[in-house]
């Protein structure tokens, strides 16, 4: 993005805001009348912002990245000050104009990241080709990772064949008796799966724990669950016996991932122009997890990047829907390879995408089924593949939200656990009882929607979900 080129549209930098209240106050800070000393120059931008003390604020945001500074007591990230900033400056009407040199303050911060960018580069390049090379250079001693390595599988092995016994004793004694004995036995055994080091078991068994109280129909999906658990438990136990693009999944599934640095060093970087598709936060209380959807428009395939930040903070990269960056991704290893960590941008001015004047391309719904079912014959634990719908209405009833294509007539139901958040509503309302285009999760239990294209003459990213069910 570029202050002297293509603007962002107010959606896509209230996209970037940590919850509603910061979108809220963000919103009353996008005026010329607080805000002074503004500016932007390269990738650089900044004002001072009055506030209730006698010092205005100092807000300073570094497009490339995006990055934020600002001299407020504000915990979120991005604060409101640099989503005020950022709203002025998409608003186009001179507000923060280009300028010559910043300010020695926002220039030290400016030029702090960039030296870091250039280091980190540098560091990852040297990485690189450290690992090709087989050259130590002062890395953790490759017998000692290696025994670390075995340890920590053996007490994954230790901790599935735990919840094998854990499952066999539910399913001996009926599945009644998750209902009566509560959430506390289920609660241990994810305690016993943290001691494991197995996060993904430790999900998959609070998972089971919740679903004697998910309503209607939920011994059915409770045995559902419990297979797929035993099936993760024996791919693991097993991992000899499988293929080698089958075995990385199913330590994926596990919560066995290749650290990053690794992942970069080795792996296969794939450039292309990526298109933001959409975002999703969550929280558990303690970590906010942000998911990243991404399609190349050259390759077409779709990436998922991942991150992680304590609870009230926004994790990186803060990539608004909507926006294509020139870059290269490197995919984690898998039957169907999907999560992907961002190695390398080229260039300083990721170009708008499509979106800024139209949705983008999408299929019907038998095309989303196709696509999760092949998807799901590598990957027997995926909960849904990210696909694009167009030309489909939707459609609230009684038993549930549907989403029916124009053209096919075909309808695709709306995962259920989506029916409580309000965006479903802010679809229908752009809809109109009109074709979109949504972006979205197909999985077994529907569809469950992430962005949608207003088909109007100003196409907005309009429901991108600051929360749901994964």
């Amino acid at each position: 993005m570029n202050p002297q080129g293509e603007r962002w549209t107010a959606e896509q930098v209230l996209a970037l805001a940590p919850d509603a209240a910061s979108r809220k106050a963000g919103g009353k800070l996008a005026s010329a009348g607080p805000w002074s000393g503004t500016g932007a120059y390269g990738q650089g931008m900044w004002g001072l912002c009055s506030g209730s003390g006698s010092k205005p604020y100092r807000t300073v945001v570094d497009l490339n990245g995006p990055g934020y500074r600002c001299s407020c007591p504000s915990r979120k990230f991005p604060c409101k000050h640099a989503l005020g900033l950022l709203l002025l400056w998409a608003s186009g009407d001179g507000a923060v104009p280009r300028s010559g040199e910043p300010p020695e303050w926002a220039e030290q911060w400016l030029s702090g990241r960039r030296e870091r960018a250039e280091q980190a580069a540098a560091g990852r390049a040297g990485a690189g080709a450290g690992a090709r090379k087989g050259e130590g250079g002062g890395a953790a001693d490759p017998e000692a990772a290696r025994r670390r390595a075995e340890r920590r599988a053996q007490r994954i092995a230790a901790g599935a064949s735990e919840l094998e016994r854990r499952l066999a004793d539910l399913l001996r004694d009926g599945l009644a008796t998750a209902d009566r004995a509560g959430y506390g036995a289920w609660d241990e055994t994810a305690a016993r799966m943290v001691d494991a080091q197995a996060p993904g078991l430790e999900a998959r068994v609070r998972e089971l724990g919740a679903m004697p109280s998910s309503g209607a129909g939920w011994p059915a999906r409770l045995l559902e669950e419990c297979a797929l658990a035993h099936l993760l438990n024996q791919g693991f136990l097993h991992m000899d016996r499988l293929p080698e693009k089958l075995a990385a999944t199913t330590r994926s599934r596990v919560g066995v991932t290749v650290p990053v640095a690794e992942l970069l060093a080795s792996g296969e970087a794939i450039r292309d122009r990526w298109l933001v598709l959409g975002r999703q936060d969550g929280t558990d209380g303690k970590l906010t997890t942000r998911r990243v959807w991404l399609r190349g428009e050259r390759t077409g395939g779709m990436a998922l990047l991942l991150s992680f930040g304590a609870a009230g903070q926004s994790p990186e990269p803060a990539l608004p829907t909507g926006l294509v960056l020139e870059a290269d991704l490197t995919y984690y290893p898998g039957a169907r390879p999907l999560r992907a960590a961002l190695a390398s941008r080229y260039g300083d001015d990721p170009a708008p995408s499509a979106a800024a004047s139209g949705a983008p391309a999408g299929g019907g719904v038998e095309e989303a089924l196709a696509r999760y079912e092949a998807a799901l014959s590598e990957d027997p634990w995926l909960d849904g593949w990210p696909v694009v719908l167009s030309d489909v209405v939707p459609i609230p009833g009684d038993e549930g939200w549907q989403l029916a294509n124009v053209r096919s007539g075909v309808a695709l139901p709306v995962d259920p656990r989506c029916v409580g958040r309000t965006n479903l509503w802010q679809l229908m309302a752009i809809s109109g009882g009109g074709p979109v285009t949504v972006f979205g999760e197909c999985g077994h239990r529907g569809f469950s929607p992430l962005t949608t294209w207003d088909p109007g003459p100003v196409p907005l990213t309009a429901t991108t979900s600051q929360g749901g069910p994964h």
